[in-house]
């Protein structure tokens, strides 16, 4: 059969393999999947014309880099016209920075867009390197945005951005490849150590914060995605207009700063993870703000009143460009007017409140009486169970595994996956809650910072805690920090609901031998194991 298109970049990728028909699972059209491709082309002949001199690339060039790797990542940007008018952009920058190029009568052929049917058709092991790469990148590429978005850039991840995007292009051995591989994740580290900056110096250190999901009666927005800055602005551009702000997925973690919960406009959360928003917005009658992934194509119950902003995009959605004027947005929320009573809402397993706000900082501020509990014999094990939620079946294996997780146990979690399980009554212990939520995906950040000052604590290594990672993964951002956890060398993760179909058997073996990675099984098996 043809192949329309070739994805592999999700954890739902079509028999775990690959999507190569006329759409993909995510909704994502062949024509748009293409272009995606050629927008990746076009960036690492970017990257190429600017190799071996660093200097000529400008403010802009990293901010374009950044936005259009982002652009790729799965459910983000769906309109074909918007991901064109980026290639046009990448364009236009090369020929700015090297005019020579274009003019040149003898063309190398070294800058010229790369053909990304040379990676999808190379030999397995180096597609799967070089995907593990580019994947990487991509997810990196969300946080560097966020904290770009808020005036925090990094110099050493954008000359990575470009290093690692000629690599792709080049022909490089295994060996060659795995270095720059676990590089990815070295810098990424750095990455969400400045996305952890941005956060806390806009938006005060996250503290514990209990969070309703009753929604009141009168006009609300829902905002979904990851972007601060955004809810910040439209929080600012309601609060006199008797507007209520609930937040969505990935956003659930904003109530734990202080700069934004001090806005009394800022209600509570309205419903639970991405994969859900088609059933959870059916007839919702107020706007969805969506400010990155997670997408789904909209139903007609509801995409008249969705609307987008920054990298995201779908054919027909109004967009708030980079004005920030939400006015069409607050006009449709005016509009539709909200339930007319009070509309309660329940988590998966029928909790109405949830908590947040157990990053680095508050935890650490307890650290003490955290180290005193494990001394103590109160606290045995901890547990990191965190990571992407998705559709695909076997995620309730996340429920489970928490439900089942002996009382002297601390649960740490973290990203959308949490929404499995972060409406649970788990207790306390020690004087502290066995479940606690550290934020967004790249709060992963705050997890390993406390792990670290856990083993500086106990003046062991982070894979001599008494800690294990059980994670779940959909997208690229899930990828780029499994590669961090690697650069730190923690061992024996756990990871599910399936393997990715970008590891080639050689490089899951390889991550198997030298890292100790493994699928995940069943609850009770898998908490036997880690309990030892």
């Amino acid at each position: 059969m043809e192949q329309k298109m070739f994805c592999y970049q999700c954890e739902q990728t079509v028999g775990c393999s690959a999507c190569t028909g006329a759409a993909g699972v995510c909704g994502k059209k062949a024509d748009t999947a293409k272009l995606q491709d050629k927008l990746t082309g076009a960036l690492i002949g970017l990257a190429r014309a600017l190799d071996g001199d660093p200097g000529l690339a400008t403010a802009q060039t990293n901010e374009l880099v950044i936005e259009s790797l982002f652009m790729t990542l799965t459910n983000v940007n769906f309109d074909n016209d918007s991901i064109q008018a980026q290639i046009d952009r990448v364009h236009r920058e090369q020929s700015g920075l090297v005019p020579q190029c274009a003019a040149c009568a003898s063309p190398c052929g070294k800058n010229e867009d790369y053909d990304m049917n040379q990676l999808w058709q190379a030999e397995e092991n180096i597609r799967s390197l070089k995907s593990l790469l580019l994947f990487g990148l991509r997810g990196m590429a969300a946080y560097a945005y966020h904290a770009m978005v808020l005036g925090y850039t990094d110099e050493t991840v954008n000359l990575f951005f470009r290093e690692a995007l000629v690599q792709i292009g080049l022909e490089l051995t295994m060996d060659e490849l795995l270095p720059e591989v676990l590089k990815l994740g070295e810098v990424n580290l750095q990455c969400m150590a400045l996305l952890d900056r941005a956060n806390t110096e806009s938006f005060g250190t996250p503290e514990p914060t209990k969070v309703s999901m009753q929604i009141e009666p009168g006009p609300f927005i829902v905002v979904t995605g990851h972007d601060l800055k955004d809810l910040q602005l439209l929080l600012e551009q309601t609060k006199d207009k008797g507007i209520a702000v609930y937040t969505h997925g990935e956003m659930l973690p904003a109530h734990a700063y202080p700069k934004l919960k001090a806005y009394p406009n800022l209600k509570g959360n309205f419903g639970t993870a991405w994969q859900n928003q088609q059933k959870e917005f059916h007839q919702i009658p107020a706007p969805i703000l969506f400010t990155t992934n997670c997408l789904m194509s909209p139903k007609p119950s509801y995409a008249d009143r969705v609307f987008t902003t920054e990298a995201v995009g779908y054919p027909g959605m109004v967009h708030i460009g980079a004005d920030k004027d939400f006015t069409p947005l607050i006009e449709k929320a005016l509009e539709l007017g909200g339930y007319p009573e009070t509309h309660q809402q329940t988590g998966i397993n029928g909790g109405t409140e949830l908590t947040t706000g157990f990053g680095h900082g508050a935890v650490l501020s307890v650290a003490d009486q955290v180290v005193e509990a494990v001394k103590a014999g109160q606290i045995r094990h901890f547990f990191l169970v965190g990571g992407c939620d998705g559709a695909k079946t076997g995620r309730n294996y996340y429920t489970e595994f928490v439900k089942k997780t002996p009382p002297d146990t601390v649960v740490l979690t973290l990203a959308c996956g949490k929404y499995r399980f972060n409406d649970l009554e788990l207790g306390t212990i020690g004087g502290l809650p066995r479940l606690m939520d550290m934020g967004q995906c790249n709060d992963a950040y705050s997890a390993i910072q406390v792990a670290v000052a856990l083993a500086n604590a106990f003046g062991c290594g982070v894979n001599e805690l008494p800690l294990s990672y059980v994670l779940s993964w959909y997208e690229q951002k899930a990828v780029c920090i499994l590669l961090t956890l690697l650069h730190l060398g923690i061992r024996n993760i756990r990871l599910g609901p399936s393997l990715p179909a970008f590891l080639s058997p050689d490089v899951l073996q390889y991550l198997v031998d030298n890292f100790g990675i493994a699928p995940i099984t069943t609850p009770e098996q898998d908490l036997a194991e880690l309990l030892g």
